[in-house]
């Protein structure tokens, strides 16, 4: 039944997105959203105004100045505007988001939503080694609206140890969604990264969702599309360079918005206490911190 927070209308709302073709509908939209034309103008002047972005904090502020949706839609923005929290032991936010979760890892799982959780050893990719090293961990969920800022930073400074494809749906993340649809984040397509970092190992989750046509990272490019049917892994520092990532430098980015999930393992990192389901957080800010000193 439907909790004091989930309504009839969300399962209404979430009800048709089990038929709908996800990945013909997003190739479609990738395809759309980087045609070179004026006539993209009229809609980016909509989907500003209806979704409120503040074009102010862009690099660029024109919308006319992008050559296609896909350009503003990735937009860099102002860095003046999102001072980096430095010190060793702050993770700082990877993405402008709302937050959905943040909580501990408890027995292997995470929380969705209330009444809904989902295994690491899904979300991970189905590997027993990596899900037991982030057990006892502790985890956030960050939602990006489609207002907000596209591309994704490094919380901390980072060595790549190994990035995972993985095949799924593409059920939208909205918050109505993650309400209604149980295992919604091991069940679409996602690229799952793991570093080795000061605090410890983190991994940091790029969900898909329904429109979100591409996922791609500085190291590797576009990583989907194409659509993958299998599970593919990549290890770095042994058969191929490891990249090694600064805090706040990009480390990816969505191509339409969706969810990044950020784990580290059982090294005592600890979230904010404003790190709260709701709460507004902007790239570079504080989120939580570890052990100073390592």
């Amino acid at each position: 039944m439907p909790d004091s927070k989930t309504s009839v209308v969300d399962y209404l709302k979430s009800l048709p997105l089990y038929v709908l073709p996800h990945h013909a509908i997003s190739r479609l939209v990738y395809a759309l959203t980087r045609v070179r034309s004026p006539l993209k103008n009229p809609f980016m002047r909509w989907f500003i105004h209806h979704f409120r972005v503040d074009m102010t904090e862009a690099l660029e502020s024109n919308p006319r100045a992008y050559a296609s949706f896909n350009e503003f839609f990735t937009r860099a923005i102002r860095p003046e505007l999102r001072p980096l929290a430095k010190a060793p032991e702050v993770v700082a936010s990877p993405v402008d988001a709302t937050v959905s979760q943040a909580a501990p890892i408890e027995a292997g799982r995470l929380i969705q939503a209330k009444g809904h959780d989902y295994s690491v050893l899904e979300l991970l990719g189905g590997s027993d080694s990596l899900a037991n090293e982030f057990a006892g961990g502790s985890f956030t969920t960050l939602y990006l609206s489609p207002r907000d800022y596209h591309r994704i930073h490094m919380p901390v400074d980072g060595t790549l140890r190994r990035m995972t494809y993985v095949p799924g749906r593409l059920f939208s993340v909205a918050p109505h969604t993650v309400r209604t649809i149980p295992r919604l984040f091991a069940r679409n397509e996602r690229v799952v990264t793991v570093f080795d970092t000061p605090l410890g190992a983190m991994a940091m989750v790029l969900v898909g969702a329904i429109n979100v046509a591409a996922i791609e990272t500085v190291w590797a490019g576009l990583v989907t599309p194409p659509h993958g049917r299998r599970i593919s892994n990549s290890r770095y520092g042994e058969d191929r360079p490891a990249p090694y990532l600064r805090k706040g430098e990009e480390m990816g980015r969505f191509n339409m918005g969706s969810t990044v999930i950020l784990l580290f393992a059982d090294s005592g990192v600890n979230w904010s206490d404003d790190l709260v389901p709701g709460a507004a957080v902007r790239m570079g800010h504080e989120i939580g911190r570890g052990p100073a000193g390592e």
